[in-house]
């Protein structure tokens, strides 16, 4: 098989791997605002398609810490297999996870992939890069989401205290389409970075790309396109559990859960560091739901999703190291 024929597969794989991303995570921008009833899923999906897009186009420093600050892939077909395992890997841990409604992080999986299929290659891992910029912000995103949440839950509540409750939720309704517009930008500027730093690199050990060049125009418009129709294919497991089986939301702790979410996925976006959405999201839902009572949130659910955060880096890890294994004999060397 020729590089350019293995290249060719790569990218397709590494917009399928976009795609999935799209409907697996597509959940987080608007679960809280179909719950609510602010706004019907095509609806919400559409405009999350939308918004996904305008994110994707507006930086690359996301897609510059993936292609760069992971892993060193070797140049020519050996790097190539690295790449196209990585993918495979984090692709079934997507839908694995997606079929058993469990939202759990795209972003962590490819990064996870790439780590599994570098150390099956017995290739260099950037160990630092991965806990500066991947485990430090996977820790912290969240509990800052969580309080953040939580802090501007109560303040609504007070602010809001003597308001009609009627015509509270009515305006908190229009404003979560506001919230679940910039969640979907956020998700853009966040999730459809990856898939470009991905096929940044397989252009650079190809030798398509130079080194030190920008990510080329097609593929940050390829990327955008194939994340926003996974989003608009929809991922409605995911969006039953995080819009109903944490915490019975209302539109008010619905908008301060959306808008801390964008908040911390826009700020990380813009140092460049891969933060999981699907992390921040269900945190901030639990935030809110904690001022409520800390009975309130379904504790169990919660735990479930946990859980799968935990395993999601080391699981799509050896999903591709195996995947490695299998295909480097088959493209050889």
């Amino acid at each position: 098989m020729s590089i350019t024929v293995l290249l060719v597969i790569i990218i397709v794989v590494a917009l399928a791997f976009d795609y999935t991303n799209g409907f697996h995570d597509a959940a987080n921008a608007i679960a809280t605002t179909v719950s609510t009833k602010a706004m019907t899923p095509r609806a919400a999906l559409a405009m999350a398609a939308v918004a996904n897009v305008i994110g994707a186009l507006v930086s690359t420093k996301v897609a510059g810490t993936v292609g760069k600050g992971i892993i060193e892939a070797p140049a020519g077909r050996t790097g190539l297999v690295v790449v196209l395992s990585a993918l495979l890997g984090a692709i079934a841990w997507n839908l694995g996870t997606w079929y058993f409604g469990l939202p759990s992080s795209s972003s962590h999986a490819l990064i996870g992939g790439l780590i599994g299929s570098a150390l099956a290659g017995a290739h260099t891992v950037k160990w630092s890069g991965v806990v500066d910029k991947v485990v430090i912000p996977m820790v912290v995103s969240p509990v800052i989401g969580f309080g953040l949440a939580y802090v501007l839950m109560i303040a609504l509540l007070w602010v809001f205290r003597r308001s009609n409750a009627t015509k509270a939720n009515r305006n908190f309704r229009r404003a979560q389409i506001v919230s679940a517009a910039t969640m979907a930008f956020g998700h853009g500027s966040q999730d459809a970075q990856k898939t470009m730093g991905v096929i940044a690199l397989t252009l650079v050990v190809s030798g398509h790309l130079d080194p030190d060049a920008g990510i080329p125009l097609w593929v940050i418009l390829a990327a955008a396109a194939a994340i926003s129709a996974g989003t608009y294919a929809g991922g409605w497991r995911i969006m039953r559990t995080l819009g109903r089986g944490i915490i019975a939301l209302t539109p008010v702790s619905g908008f301060a859960a959306q808008a801390v979410a964008s908040s911390v996925m826009l700020t990380t976006a813009h140092f460049g560091l891969p933060v999981s959405t699907t992390h921040i999201i269900t945190t901030s839902v639990m935030g809110v739901g904690s001022v409520r009572r800390f009975s309130a949130v379904r504790w169990g659910v919660a735990g479930n999703i946990v859980f799968a955060w935990v395993l999601t880096i080391p699981a799509a890890a050896l999903v591709a190291a195996l995947m490695h294994v299998l295909l480097r004999p088959l493209l050889g060397d």
